[in-house]
């Protein structure tokens, strides 16, 4: 094959890494993405007359009157019957046209230039089939007519984006938590393990917190004011308001009136946001296993909610997070055989070669929002003290001579990805 290798330059390249719960893409070598937005996406359907809706202006438009709501400022705006729906399943593209909606929003309002001037790498989720990587090299050439692709396992890219070449990648994500060796640049497949202890889990785990306290998940577009007890007024009319008890402490929220008909996709989705706010702002892992002695002792975070709610939370963000360690202490969990984020990680590295065991242990990259809540790591590394010494490997080589190229994709079809990209 003459002249098949693309030689352009790097710094143009395009960075895509779509996961369950955000979309990021930027320029390859910049620190920061130049697009950050959920993956989760709005979508209404144009009335049977063929007009479109007032609300639904700002949308992109989709095939047969499809309107998609792309990125956070659109998503969150209520609209009347928008489903919100994500185009992943399990990790992998489930929906191409939402999925195209993405690229194309990204492209238009994030990037602001033509596909064909940039050489693309995306993100891949280790597992994914070989049908969807050759279905998304044909839309990547096809469609956006890209001089240049390379498709890269979320792990490799995790494993050399810290200098490594070997190493055992921890993603803890929404979905899942993931254990995925990686030995000189290549996935073991037989080492993945995989357990749904994940962010989603903790969301869950927050609803039935909010139950166990009487308290309703109010998002809020549903607000229209809140008064605090000591502002009200006896001019106020108390039937205009909603009045909670909360820990003995009362909060006045009103209704916005006129709202439009949302959906539940849309309404949960929003509840969710509520959720994840919390999570990342009470929740903390304990550096040993939980003991309610310990966690009755450590500082309380105040939080409130949009609708005024608002408490010292002090065990409960220690015991929640610690499902995801040990399952034993979750609610709902007693018995079962999911593995804790340690067992994972030990799991994984029992199922690969015991010659390269002390190197998976040594090098342990942790990714994905999960461990991001303060004392994951922490929590992590001390489970794992008892292994093999660290042991650092070097990443080598570059991309440069791995590109894809229009001219190796027009002689080769899209069945050179599995050839090409490993």
């Amino acid at each position: 094959m003459s002249g098949g290798v693309y030689g352009g330059d790097e710094v143009g390249a395009l960075v895509f890494d779509i996961g369950s719960y955000t979309v990021r893409a930027g320029y390859a070598g910049e620190d920061c993405p130049k697009a950050d937005f959920p993956t989760v996406i709005g979508v209404t359907l144009d009335r049977e007359d063929g007009s479109t809706p007032m609300e639904t202006d700002g949308g992109d438009k989709g095939k047969q009157g499809t309107n998609y709501f792309i990125d956070t400022n659109q998503l969150r705006v209520a609209r009347e019957n928008m489903e919100v729906m994500s185009p992943l399943k399990n990790g992998m593209i489930e929906d191409w046209d939402s999925f195209q909606a993405i690229l194309d929003h990204t492209y238009k309002m994030h990037f602001k230039s033509e596909p064909s001037m940039h050489p693309v790498l995306m993100s891949e989720a280790s597992w994914n089939t070989r049908a969807k990587r050759e279905k998304l090299t044909e839309l990547m050439f096809e469609h956006y007519n890209i001089p240049a692709f390379f498709l890269c396992k979320t792990a490799v890219l995790s494993s050399f984006a810290n200098g490594r070449s070997t190493g055992l990648v921890l993603d803890s994500g929404a979905t899942h938590t993931t254990a995925i060796p990686v030995h000189d640049g290549y996935v073991l497949q037989q080492g993945i393990v995989k357990s749904p202890l994940a962010g989603d889990f903790m969301s869950m785990q927050c609803r039935e917190l909010f139950q166990e306290l009487n308290v309703e998940i109010v998002p809020p577009y549903m607000i229209a004011s809140k008064v605090r007890p000591a502002k009200v007024s006896q001019n106020y009319s108390f039937q205009r308001f909603h009045i909670s008890l909360f820990f003995g402490s009362f909060s006045f929220w009103k209704k916005k009136e006129k709202l439009p008909q949302v959906t539940r996709s849309w309404h949960n989705y929003m509840c969710n946001t509520v959720i994840q706010d919390f999570q990342a702002s009470v929740l903390q892992v304990s550096d040993s296993p939980y003991d309610e002695q310990v966690a009755a002792q450590m500082p309380t975070v105040h939080y409130e909610l949009p609708n005024g709610y608002n408490c010292d939370f002090g065990a409960e963000r220690l015991k929640i997070p610690e499902g995801l360690f040990d399952p034993s202490n979750a609610k709902g969990l007693s018995g079962n055989t999911m593995l804790g984020v340690g067992h994972v990680v030990t799991t994984s590295v029992g199922m690969c070669d015991i010659d390269i065991r002390p190197g998976l242990y040594g090098s342990v990259v942790v990714t994905g929002g999960n461990t991001l809540i303060s004392g994951f790591t922490d929590r992590l590394t001390r489970e794992l003290s008892q292994k093999t010494p660290p042991v650092k490997h070097e990443a080598e080589g570059t991309f440069q001579q791995m590109w894809i190229s229009k001219q190796e994709y027009e002689e080769g079809g899209k069945q050179c990805v599995d050839r090409k990209c490993p």
